[in-house]
């Protein structure tokens, strides 16, 4: 029983433990969040140059699941724009809808569009049908002629 009672006192220790480790370092969160206020107030009214970060803010966190919601708080990272000789990604789901508007129902489209929610299906018709791409005629879907098309076709 003398072992059991060890056994007790450790893991009472170690909760204990475990909570002022918690209890610290929500205390660093918040100020975390302080000093990135703070830091994005400076940057936007300090004139000239932008201060550089310290390095210690370069380093490398060990992700945790508080951590993680930490560096998903800040402003939003830019992007650099991407080189032109990228190759195409596949036509959006707006675009593979308005090729298959040629004499479809609504459920021939959502079938044909593999591995797409049918709810999202409706919603891009919808969209496309007050946009005016599209249109509703015997309970088809046919895509309308854009007035560019039609100019031309008049030439």
């Amino acid at each position: 029983m003398l072992t059991l009672d060890e056994i007790t006192k450790e893991k009472q220790r170690v909760s204990e433990a475990l909570a002022r480790v918690d209890k610290q370092r929500e205390k660093l969160i918040g100020q975390l969040d302080e000093l990135e206020a703070a830091e994005r107030v400076l940057a936007r009214y300090s004139k000239g140059r932008r201060p550089r970060k310290a390095a210690s803010s370069q380093t490398p966190m060990p992700t945790t699941t508080a951590t993680g919601a930490v560096e998903s708080r800040g402003r939003p990272r830019i992007r650099a724009a991407k080189p032109a000789g990228r190759k195409r990604r596949a036509p959006s789901l707006g675009d593979k809808v308005l090729a298959l508007a040629t004499g479809k129902t609504r459920q021939e489209i959502t079938a044909a569009c593999k591995g797409v929610r049918p709810n999202h299906v409706g919603v891009v018709i919808a969209r496309h049908k007050r946009a005016g791409r599209i249109e509703e005629r015997d309970g088809k879907l046919y895509a309308a002629q854009s007035v560019g098309a039609e100019q031309r076709a008049a030439v």
